[in-house]
This record gives structure tokens, C-alpha cells and sequence, in this order.
């Protein structure tokens, strides 16, 4: 379990842009470790968890993007039938809203969930003992 960054990029919603972003992070040789895209009808958001941050950074600010960083959890579970309901269980016992989470099988052979949360210290100690 780690808490990390998560890049919040907002794109056009138009052919070509995720590539172009794509690109600009490969150019400087930052992985992309999980990713979530979502949209409306103003544009798109790219949720990245990427390495290393730092240069990501650097190459979104170089290029012009439109971005916003955040604290996240990164939990590495087994990739089983159960493991987010009883995460969401232990975040409800405790009181912790959870305002969107996706995943990611980048980290094979376990699966990443990327989670924000509404208290992310008290999140990572409600599953501090999590096994998956």
C-alpha cells in the first residue's frame, strides 16, 4: 500500500490527444502505471499513476497541458472475486467515503487499485493490515 500521485490531465475530447499525451510521457520515459480516462461534453480527464513523477511533471508543464496533481492510495491486491468489497467495507466501518477508485493489472501477478478517498491517512490505516 503506498500513498502516491496521481496526475489529473485535461484533454480535448477529439481524436489524436490521448496519443499526443501518450507520447510526451514516453519522449521523456515515464511509464504510465495505471490509468483512467473520463469525459463530458466540455472534454476528458487522464487520471495517471506514472514513474517517474518528477519528470512528468516537468514534460506536462513543458508541453502546455492543463493539469492538477492529488494524493491517492495505491493498494496491491489479488486479483480475486470479493477483494473491493471488502475493502469498501472496512472504508465504510470507518467512516471513509470513497469518491472514485479504478484499477490497474500493470503490477502483475496482483492488481492495483488506485483509490481516492475522502481521508486518505485514516483509508490507509483502515487497510493497513489488508492481505487481499
Amino acid at each position: 500500500m503506498a500513498e502516491v500521485t496521481q496526475f489529473c490531465v485535461g484533454l480535448a475530447n477529439r481524436p489524436g490527444m490521448l496519443a499526443q499525451l501518450c507520447a510526451a510521457l514516453r519522449g521523456a520515459g515515464v511509464n504510465i502505471d495505471a490509468l483512467f480516462v473520463s469525459n463530458d461534453d466540455e472534454g476528458c480527464w487522464v487520471n495517471l499513476i506514472v514513474a517517474p513523477e518528477a519528470d512528468a511533471d516537468r514534460v506536462l508543464r513543458q508541453a502546455g497541458y492543463h493539469f492538477f496533481t492529488e494524493r491517492v492510495l495505491a493498494l496491491m491486491v489479488e486479483d480475486r472475486p470479493g477483494v473491493l468489497e471488502r475493502i469498501a467495507s472496512r472504508f465504510a466501518e470507518a467512516g471513509i467515503n470513497i469518491n472514485y477508485v479504478y484499477g490497474s493489472g500493470a503490477q502483475m501477478p496482483g492488481f492495483m487499485l488506485v483509490l481516492n478517498v475522502d481521508d486518505i491517512a485514516r483509508a490507509a490505516s483502515a487497510v493497513s493490515d489488508f492481505t487481499g
